[in-house]
């Protein structure tokens, strides 16, 4: 990829963060990664991500950075490592509702040390009967003296059982999507415990039991009743990011085509020569730059202060079912040798196909697309 597939009304200091993301990740990320506990928070990636300042980059002075850095740094980094792009992802997310929406109090308790690396995030709003239709979460927030008593079940929660903090959404009211409250809620609480999942691709995410577990009302972010739109803002920032994640391992699969399709020899000839490959990379190729653009056009929607849900829901569509065709197409054109365990292409096989699922499903992508057209 060169510099000529970044859109070129985007800052040319801005557009270097792409560059600086992949060098971090080749020369120090990776080796990290690589050795990482599969499925579990790796604590010593984390605190790379915050000693090497990448991490600051979507915390400047304790506030949020803008939509197109948090796009330009989880494209470089997907590119060399998703698992040091997950680790950096959910970092951002978990404490993204804190910045946006919590007192200055809790932004100084909790942001620098999740800045630095050293404090892990969590962001808790999905659970066993409530993922797409986030406003269905039952689990129950008891208004007590001086705070409330959360009781329920959460589940494939980022960066769970693991993580030291939580923004974590809750029912205050049976008023739907008006009686969901967000909290700050510290990962050693009493009563608070969890487990690790196992999924497709190892990812940092698991359950978590609330058994009682009290939070003061100054541990209440935003307003009470006001945690659905907490939560939608932040899906709004993050969903852009998403497709930026999946344009990363795209290029990064579309690249690996490309090389491979120029030097294995069949019948005499290099594969770029069939036809059938050569317009299948041109696709992909094709299909990658759209999707980059739609991701950055996102970006700079939401960086403008403009609504940004269908734009976002947009990117995140384009973005990661792009991702999903680019991987297929490339993994065939390297044939057997892309399915050995290990390989590049069957790594990104297994990590993409998550993209298309969190963060809003395709499906509901689509559903909101669609109602926006009628606004």
């Amino acid at each position: 990829m060169t510099h000529a597939d970044i859109p070129q009304w985007m800052p040319s200091d801005t557009r270097g963060q792409l560059d600086e993301a992949r060098r971090l990740v080749a020369e120090r990320l990776a080796p990290i990664a690589a050795s990482a506990t599969p499925g579990r928070v790796d604590r010593d990636l984390i605190r790379a991500l915050g000693d090497s300042g990448v991490l600051g980059r979507i915390f400047p002075d304790g506030g949020a950075a803008s939509a197109i850095t948090l796009c330009l740094i989880r494209e470089g980094l997907a590119g060399g490592s998703t698992a040091a792009e997950t680790a950096f992802a959910l970092q951002g997310l978990g404490a993204y509702p804190i910045v946006q929406s919590g007192s200055d109090g809790l932004r100084a308790r909790w942001i620098p040390g999740v800045a630095r690396g050293e404090i892990v995030a969590g962001f808790a709003l999905t659970e066993p009967d409530a993922g797409t239709d986030a406003a269905a979460l039952r689990l129950a927030a008891e208004k007590v003296d001086g705070g409330y008593r959360l009781t329920g079940t959460k589940k494939w929660i980022s960066n769970a059982p693991d993580a030291d903090v939580y923004s974590l959404f809750a029912r205050t009211s049976d008023e739907g999507a008006r009686g969901v409250t967000a909290f700050v809620v510290s990962g050693d609480s009493d009563g608070l415990s969890g487990e690790s999942l196992e999924l497709l691709a190892p990812h940092a995410i698991g359950t978590l039991e609330l058994d009682g577990v009290f939070v003061g009302n100054d541990h209440v972010l935003g307003e009470v009743g006001g945690g659905f739109g907490v939560a939608l803002r932040t899906l709004d920032l993050f969903r852009p990011s998403v497709g930026a994640f999946a344009v990363g391992m795209a290029q990064a699969a579309l690249d690996a085509a490309t090389a491979h399709a120029g030097e294995r020899m069949s019948m005499g000839k290099p594969l770029r020569e069939f036809q059938a490959v050569s317009h299948q990379l041109a696709e992909a190729a094709a299909r990658t730059k759209a999707a980059r653009l739609l991701v950055y056009d996102a970006a700079a929607t939401y960086d403008a202060g403009e609504r940004v849900t269908k734009a976002a829901a947009i990117a995140k569509l384009v973005a990661t079912e792009t991702a999903q065709w680019v991987i297929d197409v490339a993994l065939q054109i390297h044939g057997a040798a892309g399915l050995e365990k290990g390989h590049l292409l069957e790594h990104l096989y297994r990590d993409v196909r998550a993209t298309r699922i969190y963060e809003g499903t395709s499906e509901i992508q689509r559903e909101i697309i669609a109602r926006e057209l009628y606004r």
